[in-house]
């Protein structure tokens, strides 16, 4: 018998693991000497710091870096440091671009042997790590360890820039991209950045149009898991956004936070352009786009872009003919709630938008804004030909066909066609020979409004300016 057999017997016979005394492997004595683990009767390392003890004395001077600071591999491409050579060869991988582990079951391959046992769980829907707290399972020992700190509160990683702390460093590495202005995930179609890499995800559903969030109630797909959960609320009727300063409630987060402005007043997000400033965020992203001129959403039907999601929402309700809104009074369809409210305004001659300076009201918030531009000479939509500038968009867009040369507004008796839809509307009238515009003074009726102010001269005895 060889020298290890014996003190392996030795071992068995006092049924005890007496190498580590916090090991206390137990024995019954019938166990074949083969099937007994090689490292027993081996000597132990221990750290003299924490008191961790490892089988070979690489492992443990490893170990040591952890206490001492010290990386001693470095990386020659990029100057990163690391403590364990095992991770320096893993980091190497995002410099060569090489995947070597491959999923047998999608394909997709990773630069690490763990990213890829974690995400084969994906596939076999495993959780083994659970929490003794809530029962909750997660695939990963990195994701329990982060919801643990939901019930300990423990949030041990620090900003250094405005001290705000969090449970994760995934998130600590995110929020510092605000003081930073870092986007690492640019989208390859648009060119437009995130600081997030599912946010560049959730973007890339405007792209592809890909809608992968269904309502189970009703049908309805979403790009967004929120807006799935937020949409649900229509069909709950649950509004579980208070505002803690009236106690109204909503069922969108966003419009608690765009209700929240009206008390405060605050404006924290400012155009670097023109200056103006705005309650949200996503505001003051649509905003810009007056100046850019981009507009992300594609209509897949007609090719036609956007610079709202909405206005491509109701703009696709002119091919599918959808109204789902409808007017009690007069059952007109609508398809948009909005046009709705203000055909609405038309029964009850309600007009809740005031002007604070002259006191005038309007049925539309959209024409109120237009009327105050009349008093603060504010034109915000340009010109990108010829500079002009104009205080309303449709007034640009009118502007720009006379570069264009586009007409699309076709008459149907004649097929003469209009850069204006007013225009097609006066034209029309030759056909009809509908006279709309009535002279008060004689009755004498003409099919244009310019007709009759120039009819009217004749009665005021006022000559116009040659």
């Amino acid at each position: 018998m060889n020298i290890r057999k014996k003190n392996i017997r030795k071992i068995m016979e006092n049924k005890l693991c007496v190498d580590n005394i916090k090991c206390e492997s137990q024995f019954d004595g019938n166990e074949s000497l083969d099937e007994i683990p090689k490292d027993i009767g081996k000597p132990l390392y221990f750290c003299d710091i924490c008191g961790k003890s490892f089988s070979q004395k690489g492992n443990l001077n490893t170990h040591k870096y952890i206490h001492t600071g010290q990386k001693p591999y470095h990386c020659d491409i990029c100057g990163k440091s690391f403590s364990q050579k095992g991770n320096f060869n893993i980091h190497k991988y995002i410099h060569t671009g090489e995947k070597p582990y491959h999923c047998d079951v999608c394909g997709k391959s990773f630069s690490q042997k763990g990213s890829l046992t974690i995400h084969k769980r994906i596939h076999t829907g495993e959780k083994p790590y659970r929490c003794d707290i809530c029962d909750k399972s997660f695939s990963e020992t990195g994701g329990l360890t982060i919801h643990k700190r939901i019930h300990t509160g423990d949030k041990p990683y620090h900003c250094d820039i405005c001290d705000k702390s969090f449970s994760g460093h995934g998130n600590l590495a995110i929020h510092k991209r605000i003081h930073t202005g870092e986007r690492p995930y640019p989208c390859d179609i648009c060119g437009k950045s995130f600081s997030q890499k599912e946010s560049l995800i959730i973007h890339k559903h405007i792209h592809t149009g890909e809608k992968p969030f269904l309502c189970d109630i009703c049908g309805k797909s979403f790009s967004q898991r929120n807006s799935l959960t937020e949409h649900k609320h229509i069909h709950t009727g649950e509004k579980p956004y208070d505002c803690n300063i009236c106690g109204k409630s909503f069922s969108v987060g966003s419009h608690l936070i765009r209700h929240k402005s009206i008390h405060t007043g605050e404006k924290p997000y400012h155009c670097d352009v023109c200056g103006k400033s705005f309650s949200q965020n996503g505001i003051l992203t649509t905003h810009k786009r007056i100046h850019t001129g981009e507009k992300p959403y594609r209509c897949e039907i007609c090719g036609k872009y956007f610079s709202h999601k909405g206005n491509l929402t109701t703009h696709k309700r002119i091919h599918s003919g959808e109204k789902p809104h409808q007017c009690d009074t007069s059952e007109q369809p609508f398809p948009e709630n909005d046009n709705l409210t203000i055909h609405v305004y038309i029964h009850t001659e309600e007009k809740p938008y005031h002007c604070d300076v002259n006191d005038k009201s309007f049925s539309r918030t959209d024409n109120l804004t237009m009327h105050k531009r009349l008093y603060t000479g504010d034109k915000p939509y340009h010109c990108d030909i010829c500079g002009k500038s104009f205080s309303g968009s449709s007034g640009l867009t009118r502007h720009k066909r006379i570069h264009t040369e586009e007409r699309p507004h076709h008459c149907d008796i004649c097929d003469k066609s209009f850069s204006q839809i007013d225009h097609l509307a006066t034209h029309k009238l030759i056909h009809t020979g509908e006279k709309p515009h009535h002279c008060g003074t004689c009755g004498e009726s003409f099919p244009q409004i310019g007709l009759l102010t120039k009819h009217r001269l004749i009665h005021t005895e006022d000559k116009p300016c040659d």
